[in-house]
């Protein structure tokens, strides 16, 4: 009887030895070699869920196999990231996140992961800056007209977001606290509440994505003061930045990137992302990201990891000065 375990034993060590000898590297080289989960931790419709079905395809191209979308719309965001975050890590299971992915845990420390360790950054996809808009009835057609007037008028106007303790809720707050300014908050549930509010004219400002409002200001139902971004949007080109009116480093964008389970074998990581940079160098993608008032981003695991740091870091900032937490 201990012989026969012994000899088990020998096996077994015999087993490990040469697993170890072969590393993870060699496991990595066939992959993938079964479908592939891109969880979406938001509503199908929304910039998370549109980005992932454009990238999707060029990804089961270059990868010889299907790229599923799961959708797991709940807690803002909160679900589908910790069911990421649990995964397996083989690069089985992917997610694509918007910047909120920074301001959930800069505003809500219960969180049931950690941003930075529990996840590996793969690359940054998309970028879409978020556009100053008001209603046709606010007599102004630049963010300074509208500084203007909200001094002039202390609490007079409202600002519309997709809810309390979300991108918008955060940078109108710093907006306001730059600009000397007090605005009234008015929180919905979500991007398309906000626009509808924002068209009947139940709110006059708020700061929102390219991708919801561009079809709102060029039907004449808004009007957009600033572009976010560093430079002028080429849909709106007469539409000045926010920089540009007088308030430099200040840039508002909505990014949107792609990680996996931490502790996924290196070789995978760089694999996924040579291949979502392969896929937003293609002209018909870039093509169809510029319908969608988006635009290609790119860049290393390390690029992307730097830019959750810093907005990790920048958030909890405006949240904590603001006196901001999630509901």
């Amino acid at each position: 009887m201990n012989q026969s375990r012994c000899h088990k034993c020998g096996r077994l060590l015999v087993i490990v030895f040469l697993l170890a000898l072969v590393g993870p590297g060699a496991f990595a080289e066939s992959y993938p070699n079964r479908p592939i989960r891109l969880i979406v931790p938001f509503a199908a419709g929304g910039l998370n869920d549109v980005v992932a079905r454009l990238v999707g395809p060029y990804l089961e191209k270059s990868l010889g196999q299907p790229v599923i979308i799961d959708n797991r719309p709940a807690a803002s965001g909160i679900v589908g990231t910790e069911a990421t975050a649990k995964a397996p890590p083989d690069g089985y299971t992917l997610l694509m996140v918007a910047s909120s992915f920074t301001v959930v845990p800069a505003t809500n420390p219960k969180v049931p992961y950690d941003a930075e360790r529990d996840l590996a950054p793969i690359g940054l996809v998309a970028k879409n800056p978020l556009l100053f808009l008001v209603t046709p009835k606010v007599p102004a057609h630049s963010l300074v007209e509208f500084v203007a007037l909200a001094k002039a008028n202390p609490g007079k106007f409202n600002y519309a977001s997709p809810g309390a303790a979300t991108q918008t809720h955060l940078i109108v707050e710093l907006f306001s606290q730059k600009a000397g300014i007090k605005l009234q908050h008015i929180p919905y549930r979500g991007g398309s509440p906000t626009m509808t509010a924002m068209v009947a004219g139940d709110t006059q400002f708020t700061a929102i994505s390219t991708l919801l409002s561009l079809p709102q200001i060029q039907a004449g139902a808004l009007r957009a003061i600033a572009t976010g971004g560093l430079e002028r949007e080429p849909q709106l080109p007469d539409v000045p930045t926010v920089v540009e009116q007088g308030y430099p480093g200040f840039e508002v964008i909505q990014w949107i990137g792609l990680l996996t389970t931490a502790g996924t074998p290196g070789e995978i990581i760089a694999r996924l992302n040579t291949e979502l940079n392969r896929a937003l160098r293609d002209p018909d993608l870039i093509a169809r990201f510029a319908q969608q008032g988006i635009a290609p981003a790119g860049g290393s695991p390390a690029e992307f990891q730097a830019t959750i740091a810093n907005d990790l870091k920048n958030f909890t900032a405006i949240a904590r000065a603001a006196n901001i937490k999630a509901e």
